[in-house]
């Protein structure tokens, strides 16, 4: 595992990050930090955008046609809500730029270098585990792969710790559930598979020993629309559900003794710290996905 402002430090400048999704932008922003790095630019848009602002005032965001020209190295993300980094790589690719690609999560490596029918790899990829990095190994046996430190994971589970110093403990059991956009119908059913999720969750509260008077939080998900959830909850009245009004995933941790979702990243934060942490895919849909053992399957349990 590599300390990454060491491995920041040896790359050649002038260095740009492009980034548009929250997870590699997550972790690109808690490696550069406060630091200020006059040899790195940013190009920002989508949630990054705010992130970058948030963690990394000092960097400012230019357009990558701009800086790629008239760069050497270019850190970019992974993510699948638009082809800005894509297209990023693919600029860097034709003027002969270095790319490094950051991959945030454990699945679809291969098509998150694909738009339109068109791949585009980087020469490098970054990930921040063991599991990542031997399956992006198998998956691209032609490209170095980097584990690096995982900074975003290690503040993350610090901010837990601060926030818990003023928890109060609670002898029901609070019971946080981390949404991600899931659009896929799972089985028969025509209804998204983040809301199958849901419902077999509020179904098998006995299964999981779990109190059905016990507050449960809905935190929803960055690119989640607001009132989304609205209807849902109100169709749940004999359970005591609302959605999460924290201000940081830290926060919302430090309030949960429990932490439910499908195979969202935040289930790896509260797990590293100290959670039970349980996934709500349902028994028909494919399996989770996250390859933390500690992970309790409800599906399984259910079996």
């Amino acid at each position: 595992m590599l300390h990454a402002l060491e491995m920041l430090a040896k790359l050649k400048a002038p260095i740009t990050v492009v980034a548009h999704d929250a997870g590699a932008a997550n972790h690109i922003s808690a490696w550069l930090g406060t630091s200020i790095m006059s040899t790195v630019n940013g190009s920002f848009c989508g949630p990054a955008k705010d992130i970058f602002g948030r963690q990394c005032p000092w960097m400012s965001n230019a357009h990558f046609s701009e800086l790629i020209p008239q760069c050497n190295t270019l850190i970019s993300g992974t993510g699948w809500a638009s082809s800005f980094e894509h297209d990023a790589r693919k600029l860097a690719k034709q003027v002969g730029c270095r790319s490094i690609a950051v991959i945030d999560h454990w699945t679809n490596y291969r098509a998150r270098f694909v738009r339109d029918g068109e791949e585009v790899l980087p020469d490098e990829i970054w990930v921040t585990d063991e599991y990542a990095k031997r399956l992006a190994e198998i998956e691209f046996p032609g490209i170095r792969v980097v584990h690096m430190q995982n900074s975003y994971l290690e503040n993350l589970v610090s901010e837990v710790r601060e926030q818990e110093r003023g928890k109060v403990v609670s002898h029901d059991g609070n019971i946080l559930y981390v949404l991600e956009p899931i659009r896929q119908a799972w089985g028969s059913s025509g209804q998204p598979g983040e809301f199958q999720a849901l419902d077999f969750f509020v179904a098998n509260l006995e299964v999981l020993r779990l109190d059905g008077n016990a507050p449960i939080k809905l935190r929803p998900h960055p690119s989640d629309a607001v009132g989304k959830f609205d209807q849902w909850i109100e169709s749940k009245k004999g359970l005591k559900i609302s959605l999460d009004a924290s201000s940081t995933l830290a926060e919302s941790i430090a309030w949960a003794d429990v932490v439910v979702g499908c195979q969202t990243y935040a289930m790896v934060v509260a797990l590293a710290a100290g959670r039970r942490v349980i996934s709500s895919i349902p028994s028909w849909a494919p399996t989770c996905i996250l390859p933390q053992a500690e992970i309790l399957k409800l599906a399984d349990l259910v079996r």
